[in-house]
């Protein structure tokens, strides 16, 4: 069963976790690929600045998305490179731009700062502590996740004044298990039967992200957790999915944003 409730603004729609919609003075969204201003592959919200889409295209696609949840929010990017650091923003600019370089996760105690990450596959996680007015935003990958990205945003919000038992966290779309086969070689770094099933082909097997990423949000004692159950491959999502493009054999993909925010 999923659990979100779609919106619609003039065609960019955006899936909101029916948990963090609870948080007061919280305002989110997962949102897809429609709406936006880019063409190909990248048709049409493309937030992927690191895409070979047009630089000023992405920038369009990122605002109006931002725009969708607040007119005075400011948009806050991270370059995400699958790894377990996270950046704690404390108000400060970095080249006059809300970008910070290599990390894979944002927490703010700032209002009006929209925190975001970009996926095409991988976890977009979403937190928030509403009473002590901290956010978060997470990239997991699988690398990410085995590496400690969920320990390490809950501990940086928890550092900025959050408590474990206060944060909601909502896992966005990803590859859903039955559509992420993997080899040998994962499957002995999980080192975790659990998160398997087999795979028709010999030594291959369907790797559960979603449930990963949920029970590394659980051994962190947040007890609060929202998967949306939504599967970027499936095409009927309308999502960017980077295995469905290498699939197809596109030579590009583009990327869906997560943003959360609060007023």
């Amino acid at each position: 069963m999923k659990n979100w409730t779609p919106r619609d603004f003039n065609m960019t729609t955006y899936l909101e976790s029916k948990k963090l919609t609870a948080c007061p003075n919280i305002k989110h969204g997962f949102f897809n690929k429609f709406g936006g201003v880019s063409d190909g592959p990248y048709a049409t919200l493309n937030c992927r600045s690191r895409s070979d889409d047009d630089r000023e295209k992405v920038e369009k696609n990122r605002m109006i998305a931002c725009n969708m949840l607040s007119k005075n929010a400011e948009l806050f990017e991270i370059r995400q490179v699958h790894s377990p650091h996270v950046h704690k923003f404390d108000g400060h600019k970095f080249n006059d731009q809300f970008i910070v370089p290599e990390a894979d996760a944002a927490v703010t105690n700032k209002k009006n700062i929209a925190l975001s990450v970009v996926t095409a596959d991988c976890a977009p996680v979403l937190l928030a502590d509403p009473v002590a007015n901290v956010i978060g935003a997470a990239h997991a990958g699988w690398k990410g996740a085995h590496s400690g990205i969920i320990e390490n945003t809950v501990a940086a919000m928890v550092e900025m004044g959050a408590s474990r038992e206060n944060i909601t966290a909502s896992i966005g779309p990803c590859i859903a298990q039955t559509s992420y086969e993997v080899g040998p070689e994962l499957y002995k770094q999980i080192s975790n039967e659990n998160y398997f099933t087999p795979s028709q082909r010999e030594n291959h097997y369907m790797f559960d992200l979603e449930g990963y990423v949920s029970d590394k949000l659980w051994q962190s004692e947040i007890t609060k957790i929202d998967p949306l159950h939504t599967d970027t491959y499936d095409e009927n999502n309308n999502l960017f999915s980077y295995r469905r493009r290498t699939h197809s054999g596109e030579s590009d993909y583009g990327c869906q944003i997560s943003i959360i925010l609060q007023q």
